[in-house]
């Protein structure tokens, strides 16, 4: 591990020292520690929200568009049984399980 010295005001020093008493940490590095943690996960959620505003148009989740997507996925998965060769009767079943379950996937 590296160490740091940083330089604070009093006052900020007087808050990072109640901050330690009040949350319990062991030390300050343990409450820096935690902020940049902190801070960290706040950049890759900002990346996330950008990234999900900057791929397109938003899509209203409607029982239609559910069955769309599950028609969607029935078929692709269908494709991708025929390729390989298996059953047909078994590749519905299994298409049909695995439509559930990547649905469930995408609507969370």
């Amino acid at each position: 591990m590296t160490t740091m010295n940083i330089s604070l005001p009093d006052e900020m020093k007087a808050f990072v020292d109640a901050q330690v008493a009040d949350r319990r940490y062991g030390n300050a590095s343990e409450y820096m520690r935690d902020l940049i943690r902190r801070d960290l996960a706040r950049e890759q959620f900002r990346a996330a929200i950008l990234a999900g505003l900057e791929s397109g148009p938003a899509v209203e989740w409607t029982p239609a568009y559910f069955k769309g997507l599950r028609a969607e996925i029935a078929h692709a998965e269908a494709l991708n049984a025929k390729a390989a060769g298996a059953p047909a009767e078994r590749n519905a079943r299994t298409a049909s399980a695995k439509t559930v379950k990547a649905v469930k996937r995408k609507a969370t």
